[in-house]
């Protein structure tokens, strides 16, 4: 859809959400306006589809104006006018973010309620009723998860951006091994210089490790000598005395095995993610990943008999060549096994993954709609609550994707930063690092993205980590 802006410049904001409630394929055009006069702001919106033409407004005081507040008004006025033509109500309202409880957990922990957030998502952001409900519930575990943090807290993130195949729907900067096995060895000895140099740094910085998390890629591509390997330099380099969470990120289960297995647990993890994306044989065939649902099962009883009680598992609503029956037998399968986490994403078409292109078999939004109600409804039945969400750009029929866990069994990494609640130290190809500075804001330092550039670059990644610590 064509955007043109009048009287502002605030494209970013207007276009994330034209995009998020009409998709990226929609056709027509759209004005958004921004009038000041000598009272009033005013933001007006027009949208012509098919020959067809609407226009909202909303105003906002001129002394009442900050960047914040203009945007609002914008998005409101768009909404506004979208719902003139879209079928159905938008689940998330005007707002168009990745995070959308970042707005009612901050409400919260200024001093607000739940049930004053829940007002403000409605009367605000437009938000429905069951949507509400799921980002109060995901804010009100943010919460506590900020009563287990210390002012000098940081999290550690180790990324291994390997797989054995490339699955359809994935757009992550990974290499298969199959192409690329001559990169892992080199790839990991650099790693491991940065896991010793940020030892040091975060010994002088006097920072202490909350939790880690090691993801990809699968991490557990890694035959077993080389997981013994980053466990060793881990355990070595970071003080853990402090650190309350240790996840590894099994994903594929045609990458485990019980020795690894053993091997990370020995090495003090205690979560591992193991991540089906669906059950049904025929689906994972579809998708490139070349293991059955019979083999996620064994996987994850290997786990058990190594000694993790917390284990998460992955689905994805609106899989190629799946239906509303596929999907509910598969969340009833992996339900019966009862792990800590079951996280349900919505397939998103992300630019650089197969799907993007050749979109092909893929569920209609009505149906993903049902998968998705399914969820909701039958993991809180089962002692799963809501703990954490987060939304993507392409995603099937504009949805979340959202963490089910049990009592206190929360994945806190997750929490932290999605939330942006304290620094994320990333070590790695393609990792992010999210340093939290003092003056409240956040600055961000990127990694380099390939494996081949990583290696090439290794000394100027651990330059920049010593500019980084330098900032905390």
């Amino acid at each position: 859809m064509k955007l043109l802006l009048v009287g502002h410049d605030d494209r970013y904001a207007v276009e994330q959400l034209l995009m998020s409630l009409f998709g990226p394929d929609a056709q027509g055009e759209a004005t958004s306006r921004l009038h000041r006069g000598k009272t009033w702001l005013t933001a007006v919106t027009t949208i012509a589809v098919d020959g067809k033409t609407v226009r909202a407004s909303r105003r906002l005081k001129c002394d009442k104006e900050t960047v914040r507040a203009r945007r609002r008004i914008l998005q409101q006025s768009l909404y506004l006018a979208a719902i003139q033509l879209l079928s159905e109500i938008p689940a998330w309202g005007a707002l168009a973010g990745v995070r959308p409880t970042k707005i009612s957990t901050k409400h919260i922990l200024e001093g607000g309620t739940a049930k004053s957030a829940a007002k403000m998502l409605k009367d605000i952001y437009y938000v429905t009723d069951e949507r509400q409900k799921l980002a109060i519930a995901c804010s009100e575990s943010t919460v506590r998860a900020v009563g287990q943090m210390n002012a000098n807290d940081i999290s550690v993130y180790v990324g291994i951006p390997f797989c054995p195949t490339r699955c359809t729907y994935c757009s992550f900067v990974s290499r298969t091994i199959g192409k690329h096995a001559s990169l892992l060895q080199p790839y990991l000895d650099c790693l491991l210089k940065e896991i010793a140099e940020t030892g040091k740094l975060l010994s002088q910085s006097g920072k202490t490790v909350r939790t880690i998390y090691i993801g990809g890629g699968t991490p557990t591509t890694l035959d077993c000598s080389q997981m013994a390997r980053l466990m060793d330099a881990i355990c070595t380099s970071f003080d853990l005395s402090r650190c309350i969470e240790f996840t590894v990120e099994g994903g594929r289960p045609d990458t485990l095995s019980e020795e690894k297995l053993r091997i990370i647990r020995q090495h003090g993890a205690d979560r591992m993610s193991i991540n089906p994306q669906t059950m049904v044989d025929s689906v994972l065939k579809a998708c490139g990943r070349p293991h059955t649902g019979d083999d996620v099962k064994r996987a994850f009883q290997w786990a058990k008999n190594a000694g993790f009680e917390a284990i998460n598992m992955d689905l994805i609503a609106g899989l190629p060549t799946d239906n509303y029956d596929g999907f509910r037998y598969s969340l009833d399968s992996v339900a019966a096994l009862s792990p800590a986490n079951i996280t349900v994403h919505t397939l998103a078409l992300k630019k650089g993954a197969d799907l993007f292109e050749r979109r092909q078999d893929l569920s209609t939004a009505q149906e993903v709609t049902r998968m998705v109600d399914y969820a909701n409804e039958t993991l809180p039945t089962l002692g799963y609550k809501p703990y954490y969400l987060y939304r993507q750009k392409y995603m099937s029929g504009s949805f979340e994707n959202i963490g089910w866990s049990k009592d206190n069994l929360d994945c806190l990494y997750n929490t932290y930063m999605m939330e942006e609640l304290h620094t994320i130290v990333s070590l790695g190809g393609g990792g992010m690092n999210k340093v939290n500075l003092p003056d409240g804001t956040l600055q961000r330092f990127h990694n380099p993205k390939f494996p081949e550039q990583y290696i090439q670059l290794i000394d100027s990644v651990l330059e920049d980590k010593r500019k980084l610590f330098s900032l905390l």
